[in-house]
């Protein structure tokens, strides 16, 4: 069974005020043209299509378009909304386009959704089982499962997959699903994961160890780790949330990347398809397909007249997306303006001189992502008030953060 992952398409995403709808629809045609040519039995997309809760009514219409080309390929779709997504929204008429192959996630309600899939190794080792769980925070679990002991992301995402209650909303045309794919959907209560069997688990959490960037939504303290450990029953973990194409701990926990560049910390990507072919029990075979955007997002430096030197920038597309680097000692009147003359779509201007090198360290900005909330705030108390907190003090604060975090 060849299954192509995708995740974090952020439809409707503006990048340092430049929409990105035009490259969406460019690179959503390449990833078409990709699937035409390998043929795989169905597409993953591991959350965050669109990149606000309420989108845009373009991005709307280009996930409508992507989902009709994806049906009319025959193609099964399993999609799940990530953190970016409002997964009511995003399971909107999923009853009906299930029939069609399209199989969206419906918000977490202690459920989760959950496929098999017929294939030529199935006689022997037995369908594949495809889970998707949603995003998910500890709170929305904890709902469900109030005598669990809950206390952070990984316990959360731990109980989820332990209480498997499987859930599939419409019943399936099995004879129609065979005919395009030897897929059905399969309704099943009370479930845990049979590790002899083929599982596959579609999620959208970070897991810890992966490679973050300025793009993605950063949590102080690391809260949202979830410890990859807790997929160890899982034979592929098709993640989403993380914008770099990478593997966790082992290379069958990965992470698909965005398709498109969406910072500048993102410019040395290389953005891909993951193209993951599911053979015997064991036996799993990853390639990545790489994509070519319409413009690139990259990075230039050099002074002025550098950057304004026709044989620096003639052999280059002036249509890319620019973060301009000007190493000039003196400020450059109307800069970005006269730049934009040849670089249309410069996003970022900025100074690399000995003015902003000797400004350029924030002390106490350092670790960041390592402190907890509670730490940081009884830093910034201390600064502002000169003395540390009351012991009643930090139990309030610490109460109020949960509070608020949930």
């Amino acid at each position: 069974m060849k299954l192509v992952h995708l995740s974090d398409l952020h439809l409707g995403k503006r990048v340092n005020e430049f929409s990105m709808i035009e490259d969406q629809k460019y690179i959503l045609l390449q990833i078409i043209n990709i699937l035409d040519e390998i043929r795989p039995d169905g597409v993953i997309i591991a959350g965050d299509v669109y990149d606000k809760s309420v989108p845009s009514e373009d991005a709307v219409r280009l996930w409508d378009g992507f989902l009709s080309m994806l049906a009319d390929r025959k193609l099964q779709v399993y999609a799940i909304s990530g953190n970016h997504d409002s997964a009511v929204r995003f399971a909107q008429n999923s009853r009906i386009i299930d029939m069609a192959g399209i199989h969206l996630s419906p918000a977490y309600d202690g459920k989760v959704s959950h496929f098999t899939c017929a294939d030529e190794y199935s006689d022997k080792c037995g369908d594949v089982n495809i889970y998707m769980l949603p995003f998910v925070k500890p709170a929305n679990v904890r709902a469900f499962y109030p005598d669990e002991e809950i206390t952070d992301y990984t316990d959360a995402v731990r109980i989820a997959l332990t209480h498997l209650s499987c859930r599939k909303d419409v019943e399936v045309d099995t004879a129609a699903a065979e005919e395009n794919s030897d897929i059905s959907g399969n309704t099943a209560t009370n479930t845990s994961i049979d590790s002899t069997k083929r599982n596959i688990l579609i999620a959208h959490q970070f897991v810890t160890g992966a490679e973050r960037c300025e793009s993605e939504e950063i949590t102080i303290g690391g809260l949202d780790n979830v410890d990859a450990s807790i997929f160890d029953d899982f034979d592929y973990v098709a993640l989403g949330h993380i914008h770099g194409p990478q593997f966790v701990k082992r290379e069958t926990i990965r992470y698909s990347g965005t398709p498109l560049k969406y910072s500048f910390s993102e410019k040395d990507h290389h953005k891909s398809v993951t193209v993951v072919t599911v053979k015997e029990k064991g036996d799993i075979e990853i390639e990545k397909i790489p994509l070519t955007p319409k413009r690139d997002l990259r990075q230039i430096k050099g002074t002025y007249e550098e950057l304004t030197d026709k044989k620096n920038y003639e052999s280059t597309n002036t249509e890319d997306y620019i973060q301009a680097i000007l190493t000039d000692e003196e400020d450059i009147p109307d800069a970005i303006s006269k730049l934009r003359f040849i670089y249309p779509n410069l996003m970022k201007l900025s100074y690399d001189n000995k003015r902003t090198r000797e400004n350029r360290i924030v002390e106490g900005a350092s670790d960041v992502e390592r402190k907890s909330p509670v730490e940081l705030f009884e830093e910034f108390y201390e600064k502002q008030n000169n003395q540390e907190m009351s012991k009643e003090q930090k139990e309030l604060v610490k109460d109020l953060i949960e509070g608020i975090w949930n």
